[in-house]
């Protein structure tokens, strides 16, 4: 009965492993789709929400592919197992090299951002189809070749370089997280990426020598069932680690700071610590505002600057003025802190400059491709011309229509009984927007809602 479950599958270990298996792939969807339900997280289009997407693919993928080679279960119809289906495209390309990809491309970004001070210069869908080109051909030369066994089993002489292209991925991985070692990172995302790299390499050597004990002695029943055993519960393992542990997406990741503190940032700049990031409280002075001053330098006030968002907002035309409070929150960063630009730069480009952007600004071709280009995303002018194209189009289509709006007018109210010395009861405020910038890294499966309701909502930053 043992040689016929070790060769036919169906063993109290196998299916012990498949039921381990199955509930790490629960909690991994769980995991993911956590924040879409419970708190409400808008997806974003960008490869912050399709390189976890593709990492949970690519976990399925592994796992179904070691279930299906080793022979877990006991299929009656035999069409069910394709050796070079499942053992060479499911396991490689399609599963460990997938998930080894998308880490690499995490880290790569990283590398470039706070290294090279500017975008990666490949996209993420185009990187992770070039990283996994080896994998690729490996993959094809042993579809080629066909050295597998009806037992979908490797000779030493395919096994060691199968073995080598795994510890290749993990190398590179390894290099180029070290590339960025230097880096004060503000959320810890590089702690975050050695925890996953850590953990992962211990299962990855352990799955490893499974793996080639599992190819090499088929001929022991014992070791054969021992073996595959570790194979799906070491791998539950690591798809488990690279998705928890390491930040899926590092640059926006909160996932250092709810370890810290339990407070909720509802702003980059308050996660930032920029100076004056924060909601509007009572106790602000309010200064009259003359209608005839540039509207540049009235938004340097902060409640004009929030009555004037509230009325954008209102029109549904409220991406200019999130656009420049930030900006201008960017501009109190000192030019001496090049990361903290840079994360607040990136987290503007990402939400307002980039195609597909959840607020995407209408400004002029050239002034983007200036912004996506630059060579360094830490100077001081990065918005300067965005930002003029900005203020001219809020002059030309909603400060004329402000002017003769409830909200100037309110404005002017709450204005004159602060100056005449009466203070409000209370300070019902307008009616914010939630779409203001908010740092719940829409990629990460373990960002908090940092969202707020309207009635409890105020932004940022006094002249």
């Amino acid at each position: 009965m043992a040689n016929h479950c070790t060769v036919q599958g169906g063993c109290p270990t196998d299916y012990a492993a498949v039921v381990l298996s199955a509930l790490s792939l629960i909690l991994l969807l769980v995991w993911s789709i956590f924040p879409f339900l419970v708190h409400k997280v808008p997806r974003t289009k960008g490869s912050g929400f399709w390189i976890p997407v593709i990492q949970v693919v690519a976990s399925f993928n592994l796992l179904l592919s070691i279930m299906m080679s080793n022979s877990f279960l006991k299929f009656e119809k035999r069409h069910w197992k394709s050796c070079y289906l499942w053992a060479v495209w499911g396991e490689g390309p399609l599963g460990f090299g997938l998930l080894l990809s998308c880490r690499i491309t995490q880290a790569f970004q990283l590398y470039f951002i706070f290294v090279k001070r500017r975008l990666p210069l490949i996209r993420s869908f185009l990187l992770i189809p070039l990283i996994l080109i080896p994998w690729i051909v490996g993959a094809a030369v042993i579809h080629i070749k066909k050295p597998l066994s009806n037992r979908c089993h490797m000779s030493a002489q395919w096994t060691i370089p199968v073995v080598c292209l795994h510890s290749l991925y993990v190398a590179t991985l390894v290099g180029v997280t070290a590339a960025v070692h230097h880096i004060e990172f503000r959320f810890d995302e590089l702690r975050d990426l050695w925890r996953g790299i850590l953990v992962s390499s211990v299962s990855i050597v352990v799955w490893v020598t499974a793996y080639v004990l599992n190819e090499i002695h088929d001929n022991i029943a014992w070791l054969q069932v021992a073996s595959r055993f570790l194979l799906l519960v070491l791998a539950s393992i690591l798809v488990l680690a690279f998705f928890s542990i390491s930040s899926s997406q590092p640059l926006l990741s909160q996932i250092s700071l709810r370890r810290r503190e339990s407070r909720e940032f509802r702003t980059m700049g308050q996660a930032l610590g920029i100076p004056d990031s924060g909601v509007l409280t009572q106790s602000e002075p309010i200064s009259r505002i003359d209608p005839n001053e540039p509207l540049d330098k009235l938004l340097m006030n902060k409640k004009f600057r929030q009555s004037f968002m509230a009325f954008s907002d209102s029109c549904l035309a409220g991406e200019s003025v999130h656009f420049f409070d930030e900006v201008y929150g960017l501009s109190k960063i000192s030019e001496n802190d090049c990361v903290r630009r840079i994360y607040m730069a990136r987290h503007i480009i990402e939400k307002y400059i980039v195609a597909g952007a959840a607020m995407e600004i209408n400004i002029s071709h050239r002034s983007k491709q200036e912004i996506l280009s630059t060579s360094n995303l830490a100077r001081a002018d990065l918005f300067h011309n965005a930002l003029n194209e900005i203020v001219q189009l809020m002059k030309t289509n909603l400060a004329k229509d402000y002017w003769s709006s409830m909200f100037f007018l309110k404005f002017q109210e709450e204005c004159d009984m602060r100056c005449n010395g009466y203070e409000l009861e209370q300070m019902t405020g307008w009616n914010y927007s939630p779409r203001l910038s908010s740092v719940h890294g829409t990629d990460d499966p373990f960002h908090q809602d940092h969202l707020l309701k309207n009635s409890e909502y105020g932004n940022e930053t006094d002249s």
